[in-house]
């Protein structure tokens, strides 16, 4: 129960939770297959393959800007949650079908395109099915689906490979997104029950900054953009794992299976470090949440800097990675809930959205250069700094009145 009496995980609740799972799921199993595809069945090079990633992220953060005020309506919230899980599920498996590299890359912009679209959609209808006292828990669970979808996918891909073959493990990655889409409508029936009434203050159409200011949302964001300029994906720690974990003893294809392991659990901790700050949140805070997320991560990356060749001591940073992301992400998503009404939450999350992903591209691009460079120790070094000025801002989260 919440701190209220009413029960928080209700079947919206959960539903929101399933379809993070599922969804996750699904592109995982894309992302996964994505570059044998490109490489083996179409010939691509691997610059190819991080060009369509860095396009299609960046269209995330700028759909997730447009999705905002779409779902500050409780009455198109539900309709852009679905569509944009069903658009995800059928342009994902639909890479399946592709010929040619340019294909791949118009389908996976196509996907993500929906899968920015549908984010302040979702978050928006977990807010208004689950009471504000239990926002943290809510946003945990929603959290620890998402991660546990990064686990079951990469697996389920290995599996599908295997079993039917490259294409055919594309097209079946639709099923998961299906799945998702399904899930995410009870959510959206759910939400429409407790709306409130007609006659309520009309919800915003448009993307009103001074408004979010007013609520103090912009201000919030202050941590939360420095806590993302040091963010990097989690492709570089598992570069840097591989390469540590290589030596004589060792060959480079061990290191690499020994490095998705490890990151497996990164994802496992994860999964677990967000259900931890959900509660955690609703009974400290968004503070102390927020500022452990960011102080782990820092000794994540310290780890990483100074560079051991031991495979303990790097599962061990990998799962402080772990703890930091678990802890963060329900905190900011929490934090835009509670200070933001219904009828501007849809902005929020969308304003949230594109701060997140404009400050994880910054942070990936200028810290592979610097990996590339100078030297790994410089660009983790350099992460773990924004992770201490995001420690020190954390100070602008507090709990609304």
């Amino acid at each position: 129960m919440s701190d209220d009496g009413t029960h928080w995980l209700t079947p919206g609740v959960g539903a929101v939770g399933a379809a993070s799972f599922f969804s996750d799921a699904g592109h995982e199993v894309t992302t996964s297959v994505l570059p044998a595809f490109l490489t083996g069945t179409l010939g691509a090079s691997a610059a190819a393959l991080g060009v369509i990633d860095g396009i299609s992220d960046a269209l995330i953060g700028a759909m997730k800007l447009v999705g905002g005020p779409l779902a500050n309506d409780p009455r198109r919230r539900g309709r852009s949650a679905s569509g944009g899980y069903l658009g995800t599920a059928v342009a994902t498996g639909a890479i399946g079908a592709a010929a040619t590299v340019w294909q791949v890359g118009a389908l996976r912009g196509i996907a993500w395109m929906f899968r920015g679209l549908r984010s302040p959609a979702r978050d928006a209808l977990l807010a208004s099915v689950s009471p504000t006292s239990a926002h943290g828990r809510a946003f945990g669970l929603e959290r620890a689906g998402d991660n546990l979808g990064a686990v079951a996918g990469p697996l389920l891909a290995a599996g599908l490979v295997a079993w039917v073959g490259v294409r055919p493990a594309l097209y079946l990655a639709a099923i998961p997104g299906l799945l998702a889409a399904v899930a995410i409508v009870v959510a959206a029936r759910e939400s429409r029950r407790r709306s409130p009434r007609p006659d309520r203050e009309p919800a915003s159409r448009r993307l009103d900054l001074r408004a979010l200011r007013d609520a103090g949302t912009l201000r919030a964001l202050v941590p939360v953009l420095l806590f993302e300029f040091g963010n990097l994906a989690t492709t570089l720690l598992i570069l840097r794992a591989t390469q540590l974990l290589t030596s004589p003893q060792r060959s480079v294809a061990a290191a690499t299976t020994t490095a998705i392991l490890i990151y497996a659990g990164h994802n496992v901790v994860a999964t677990f470090a967000s259900l931890v700050a959900g509660r955690w949140f609703d009974r400290a805070g968004p503070r102390v949440v927020f500022t452990t997320g960011a102080a782990v991560y820092v000794v994540a990356y310290c780890a990483f800097a100074v560079g051991p060749h031991s495979a303990v001591v790097v599962a061990l940073a990998f799962a402080a990675a772990g703890a930091g992301i678990g802890f963060a992400e329900p905190t900011e998503s929490a934090v835009v809930a509670q200070l933001l009404p219904d009828r501007l939450r849809g902005s929020g999350f969308g304003v949230l959205g594109a701060v997140q992903a404009s400050g994880d591209l910054v942070a990936t691009v200028i810290a592979g250069l610097l990996y590339t460079l100078i030297s790994p120790g410089v660009a983790f070094g350099y992460a773990a700094a924004w992770m201490v000025a995001a420690t020190v801002a954390s100070g602008a989260l507090r709990r609304p009145a």
